[in-house]
């Protein structure tokens, strides 16, 4: 048999015995100066691992400007009615596609992100909304300023209660506070609230007393309610439920508007039947406290700027622009 010790002889990598070493001086800085030296690499590599980096690259697309891409929505929205959205896309060779509904469905959820099965079916618009041409800008403050103060107190005072709930960054509440308040005065000279007090013309701005407008869902703005005394009706989760007001903004249609109201007190039916709006008068229960969920696609252009909008027709909301 082969013994051990041949075996040992072929070994290349020979020990040397520790008595033949002899440290020194020298040697010790070199090992201490290598031990610094792989520390640092390794510290420079572990903050190198952990450092979060962002680089930026551009690519240039050599296909044909006429071709489209698909973009697929699923998007959610557990506290916007979906009476209120809708899917515009614009870019900018100035395509301007407006409420898309072909490709696009909606579904009314609840906050729990549960759909209820059903596909919501917008009512068509058959006409836009009308606002004063020309605007006064003298028209100074005519509304009764309500806040969670005040608010119970007032509706259950006066027979009606029409309110205009507004976010003074908001387009639309802007355009309609000129109209609203010469209306409210209006209403003070006619029916005063002192002597008479039928119909008060009230205003909640929703950035100031935000619990009051969550209380109501207000989920857009301007949105124009009308309160009757002693139909203060609840749903099954508590929320009050009043008429919205959906037609012209302009002074003389709010007017009417609330002469109408005013007349369906007393019983006139001579002056309600006068006073009526026939085609642009729109007044419906206030869209239910549930969200909506948009669902589809839409084709776009490969251009350099697309704005995709899930919007709010002539209205505002913190939702408003998803870009």
């Amino acid at each position: 048999m082969v013994s051990a010790a041949k075996i040992r002889s072929i070994d290349f990598f020979r020990k040397t015995p520790r008595d033949l070493t002899e440290a020194s001086l020298s040697g010790a800085g070199i090992s201490i100066i290598a031990a610094v030296f792989m520390i640092f690499l390794f510290g420079m590599e572990l903050n190198s691992y952990l450092t979060i980096t962002t680089s930026t690259s551009i690519i240039v697309d050599k296909s044909s400007i006429e071709d489209s891409i698909r973009i697929d929505l699923n998007i959610s929205f557990p506290f916007l009615s979906c009476e209120f959205a809708s899917v515009d896309v614009s870019d900018v060779l100035g395509t301007n596609r407006l409420n898309i509904t072909k490709t696009i469905r909606k579904y009314s959820i609840n906050q729990h992100f549960e759909s209820n099965g059903y596909e919501f079916d917008n009512p068509p618009v058959t006409y836009a909304v009308k606002h004063d041409e020309k605007v006064d800008e003298t028209y100074g403050q005519g509304s009764v300023l309500l806040s969670s103060r005040n608010f119970d107190r007032i509706t259950h005072e006066h027979p009606i209660v029409v309110v205009n709930f507004y976010a003074p960054w908001c387009h639309w509440s802007t355009k309609l506070k000129p109209a609203w308040e010469k209306t409210a005065k209006v209403m003070r000279q006619r029916y005063n609230p002192e002597h008479d007090g039928r119909i008060i013309v009230g205003s909640v701005d929703c950035t100031q007393d935000a619990d009051l407008c969550r209380k109501h869902h207000v989920q857009g703005y301007p949105s124009i309610r009308i309160y009757r005394k002693g139909s203060d009706v609840k749903d099954k989760d508590g929320i009050h439920i009043h008429e919205t007001y959906y037609g012209d903004r302009d002074t003389d249609s709010l007017v009417m508007k609330m002469d109408n109201l005013v007349s369906s007190i007393r019983g006139d039916s001579t002056m309600k039947s006068s006073s009526r709006i026939a085609d642009n008068e729109k007044v419906r229960p206030t869209p239910p406290q549930q969200g909506c969920r948009i669902e589809g696609f839409v084709w776009v252009k490969k251009v350099a700027f697309l704005l995709l909008n899930i919007v709010i027709g002539n209205c505002c909301n913190s939702w408003t622009t998803l870009t």
